[in-house]
Formats: structure tokens, sequence, C-alpha cells
């Protein structure tokens, strides 16, 4: 295996990190800021940190606007649906436990490939489905396999479940760009897609605030908190994986993006005393290992 170079693997480890702790800030940002206000103001600030670099993408004659349906769908499934629903998910849920759901992905990618976008399953992918799907059945049912016959579930774990589905459509549309996409620059495509996002994302905190859900105290720490999830997951975080997965691929940069569960669970001990239990640990080696069958050839 040809070792990676050490800038690129800090542009595959970085962004797991910045994930991690926007799981954490989310939980931090609970009872000052309403999680559909959040994820609004998140975008807003990260809009107008882009705009100097993407501005073009918005001009009236620009490649953007022939394609507003699909960029309508593509704001509402990540920045509108699945920002919003990590936050609500961050209400009752701890960060380690939705960090966690949200490293299943690959089965939810292989289910909606498979089912609307016409992709070929293989036998290790199913195999791999299983595993990983095992390890988020163990978070779900806290260790205690009679909860699942229960259904006592938080309600934050089913938000974070939605949210991982609505991420998979969201993805896969991306894999499948539009003719010409493939050379806009990382600004305007990022820009792009905030422009619609925005929408969404502000007419759901527009209805939390109409039914009295909506609170937002400004004080030094949530500006700090805002700060943190409009720069670092959402810019930062963004570019660095893009560089990353044009250096290796995306096969060995899934790989990394589940490293977020273990930076959260370390945030989660150092922040907020979260301790992890041992469900959490059996669950990521569940998880790990139905990627690693999954992405074997």
């Amino acid at each position: 295996m040809t070792r990676l170079p050490p800038l690129t693997l800090l542009w595959l480890v970085l962004p797991p990190l910045l994930w991690a702790g926007n799981a954490v800030a989310g939980r931090l940002a609970v009872g000052s800021v309403s999680p559909l206000l959040l994820n609004a103001v998140r975008w807003a600030i990260a809009a107008l940190i882009l705009l100097p670099l993407g501005w073009r993408i918005l001009k009236a004659q620009g490649p953007l606007w022939p394609r507003w349906k699909r960029f309508t769908v593509l704001g509402l499934l990540g920045m509108g649906s699945y920002n919003a629903l990590q936050y609500l998910a961050l209400t009752t849920s701890s960060p380690i436990n939705v960090t966690l759901i949200a490293a299943s992905m690959p089965v939810w990618m292989l289910c909606v490939g498979a089912l609307f976008f016409g992709e070929r399953v293989r036998r290790a992918q199913l195999l791999g489905a299983v595993l990983s799907l095992a390890g988020v059945l163990l978070v779900l049912s806290r260790g205690d396999w009679h909860t699942l016959m229960q259904v006592r579930l938080v309600p934050g774990d089913l938000y974070m479940v939605a949210a991982t589905i609505s991420w998979a459509f969201y993805s896969w549309m991306l894999a499948r760009p539009a003719p010409g996409e493939r050379a806009w620059p990382w600004a305007e495509f990022l820009m792009a897609q905030m422009a619609f996002g925005l929408v969404w994302a502000g007419g759901a905190a527009v209805g939390e605030w109409a039914v009295g859900a909506a609170h937002l105290e400004w004080n030094g720490w949530v500006l700090v908190l805002l700060a943190y999830v409009a720069i670092g997951p959402s810019l930062i975080a963004y570019r660095c994986w893009g560089v990353g997965v044009a250096a290796v691929g995306p096969t060995i940069a899934a790989f990394f993006g589940n490293l977020t569960p273990v930076f959260a669970a370390l945030m989660s001990v150092a922040l907020l005393g979260d301790l992890p239990r041992w469900f959490h640990g059996a669950a990521f080696v569940l998880i790990a290992a139905g990627i690693v069958v999954s992405s074997r050839r």
C-alpha cells in the first residue's frame, strides 16, 4: 500500500475532526439557539464569507439558473434537511450517537443507489451493509436488543437516521453532475448550493419562529459557536475533503470519514463529560468492518 503524503493526510483527517466538532457544538448550543435557527444562521454566515469567491455563479446570465430545479433539490437535501435534522437530533441525542449513526452512510448509499439510481450491488457491499446496520442498531438499542422490540428510541436518533438518508440522496445527485458542472470552481459550486439551501433553511427557521419554538441568546459563547459552525464544518471541511478525495479517491477517503465518531467521543468526554459506553465502541467496530468489507474488490 502506498504511503500517503503528510499533506494529503491532513486534507483527509481535518474534515472528520471539524464535523465531529460540529456535532459537539450543536449539543452545546441546545438551550441557547434553537436547532432550525442555528442551521439558518450557520449557512447565512458561511454564504457571506464565501460570497467574494463565489458571487460570479449568481449572475443573471450565469450557468446556475438554467439548473435551478436541480439546485433547489440539492439545497433541500443538503443544507436544508441534513444539517437541520442533525441539529434537531442533538437536542435529545448525544454527539457520539449522532456521529455513529451518520457513519452508517454506506448502508443508505447502497440502498438509495440501488433503488433510485440503478447502481449494481455486489455481495461484498451487501455484507458490509449488514455489518454497518448492525452497528447502527446497537447504538439505537443502547446495547440492549430488547429495546428494539419495545421501540423505545430517542427522537434524536430517528432524526439522525432521516438526516443520513437525506444525505445519501444528496450525495448521489452530486455523483451524477449535470454537463459542465465539473468545471465549476469549488467556491462557485458551493455558493450555488447555498443560494437555494438558504431558502429552505430560512423557511424552516421562520416556521420554527411562527410556532414559538425559535430562540437565540446573544452572548460571547454563542458567537464563538456560530463562527465555528459557519467556518469550520461548512467551508474549511468542504474544501479539504474535496482536495483529499481528488487525491486518493472516494474509497480510501471513506475510511477517514468514519473517524468522525472517534473524534466526537473524545470531544464529548473533554467538553461535555459524556463518557462513551461499551456499545459505542462495539458499534464503531461493526461500522468500520462494514466499510472495509464493502470496499474490497
